[in-house]
């Protein structure tokens, strides 16, 4: 990663010949750069799909396809086994859920709101979130689930 010095080998004869002479060698060793490089570009690629939303939550399994990606992190709502409300990572209550999306909301280009409910909520409760979303104006609803769920013979 520095520069070295490095000893000048003289021709034949005397003439060609001094003692202790040397010039500053102008190399740059990039070996451990790339290394160190690889090995960060290793660490993130095994950590980013981690960073997703942090509200732990038992999503019920479907046969559904992805939703195609898009440029902005979705807004997310997660309702956990529970009772609790999430917006994104903040907890929140049942009265300021409309406020607190109306805000947020204000300042995203996309409209989506993204649901994710634990597997084993009621579906009533699911439905009253819903409901109070479309209300409210939110119409673009997607539900998150996980995937390799049963596909009730679709795949036939």
């Amino acid at each position: 990663m520095g520069a070295g010095v490095m000893k000048k080998s003289g021709g034949g004869g005397r003439r060609g010949r001094r003692r202790g002479s040397s010039a500053a060698m102008s190399e740059i060793n990039v070996t451990p750069f790339v290394d160190v490089m690889l090995v960060l570009l290793i660490i993130f690629m095994v950590a980013a799909p981690m960073m997703t939303v942090g509200v732990p939550v038992n999503m019920p399994k479907t046969a559904a396809t992805a939703l195609p990606t898009e440029q902005e992190e979705p807004l997310t709502i997660t309702l956990t086994a529970d009772g609790l409300i999430a917006v994104m990572n903040s907890e929140v209550a049942e009265g300021e859920l409309i406020p607190k999306l109306r805000a947020v909301s204000a300042e995203r280009t996309s409209k989506k709101i993204y649901l994710r409910a634990d597997g084993g909520l009621p579906y009533e409760r699911v439905a009253q979130i819903m409901g109070a979303l479309n209300a409210a104006g939110f119409n673009e609803i997607g539900l998150v689930t996980e995937s390799q769920g049963p596909d009730f013979g679709a795949g036939n």
